[in-house]
């Protein structure tokens, strides 16, 4: 394949494949900036490797998880950075999201990271149940188990934020 196929191979799929990669980080980890950081590292990880990637028979599932693990670590880091601002005696202030969408943030964030991560990858990056079992490397019940227990929590957590707000 010659380099300005290449390019314009990868151009079609970082255009299809961005936003859906943003939106499935974003919703494990609430945090929108290192979402959107972490899918443009996955995909530039992507290109450098794109020779390789582009035959793989998903080359998305291998940006996701990738984006994903890049905003697992870039948020572990946020969070001691701004524990550290706290304990130090510098606000840790941002203008927040709206009332339903952090009620369904914070449910998320109830969840285990396997469950919260099966949930986001069946819901938002519309994987199935084989699918997400492949990509993580669990076992087709572990993933319909997660998503039974993933959607009972997810109920229940918002149960309990809809009758704190009535």
């Amino acid at each position: 394949m010659s380099r300005r196929q290449a390019e314009r191979d990868f151009e079609e799929f970082y255009t299809a494949a961005a936003p859906q990669v943003v939106h499935l980080v974003y919703a494990s980890t609430g945090d929108m900036t290192v979402a959107q950081d972490s899918t443009q590292e996955a995909f530039a990880r992507a290109w450098q490797r794109w020779a390789t990637i582009s035959t793989y028979d998903e080359p998305l599932a291998w940006v996701r998880t990738v984006a994903r693990r890049i905003a697992i670590s870039a948020w572990r880091k946020q969070g001691a950075q701004d524990r550290a601002y706290v304990r130090h005696g510098a606000p840790a202030t941002a203008p927040g999201p709206g009332v339903d969408r952090v009620a369904v943030l914070e449910a998320l964030q109830t969840l285990s990271d396997p469950i919260r991560q099966t949930v986001a990858l069946y819901y938002i990056a519309d994987r199935s149940i084989e699918q997400i079992a492949r990509e993580t490397g669990a076992a087709v019940g572990t993933i319909k188990s997660h998503l039974h227990r993933g959607r009972r929590q997810l109920a229940e957590a918002l149960e309990i934020k809809e009758n704190d707000h009535a």
